[in-house]
């Protein structure tokens, strides 16, 4: 099953954990000194915020699904419309290890798919000397449009 996935830069942690718990009506399932996420079922939604000197506003938006298998379809999809997309496999990223990809679309948003491994102890690596600046990588993959002549219409 599929959950949709909003990181949101923010400039005062604190307050944005009062807001947004307040907004879902419970308190985040991980908190760190830089880094909040909530596990929502209604919506069934992955919200993270974090602080880590981002312009305040969307980070990202992605599609966080269970399986390995649910992520290989995504990605060959993506694969078959002609998107070019960034593998990070294995990623370190935001107290987590994950497969995922990278896309992003007419607009600049970018866009993660993945699927989590685990937790680890700092936000971006297996170590706090490891640690850079994540989750969106430093050089978004081009939205790369399908031309006419090759669009399916349905």
């Amino acid at each position: 099953m599929k959950r949709f996935h909003v990181h949101v830069a923010v400039q005062d942690l604190a307050a944005s954990i009062r807001f947004y718990s307040s907004v879902f009506g419970t308190e985040p399932s991980v908190v760190k000194p830089d880094y909040a996420k909530w596990m929502l079922e209604d919506p069934r939604i992955n919200f993270a915020i974090s602080q880590r000197g981002a312009a305040a506003g969307v980070n990202h938006l992605g599609i966080q699904v269970d399986s390995a298998e649910e992520l290989t379809a995504l990605r060959e999809r993506v694969a078959a419309a002609d998107i070019q997309a960034r593998d990070e496999i294995g990623a370190n990223c935001c107290y987590a290890k994950s497969d995922k990809y990278w896309v992003t679309d007419p607009q600049g948003v970018a866009w993660e798919t993945f699927h989590s491994l685990g937790s680890i102890p700092v936000f971006g690596a297996e170590s706090a000397s490891e640690a850079s600046a994540c989750c969106v990588p430093e050089a978004p993959v081009a939205f790369a449009p399908r031309s006419r002549s090759n669009a399916r219409c349905g």
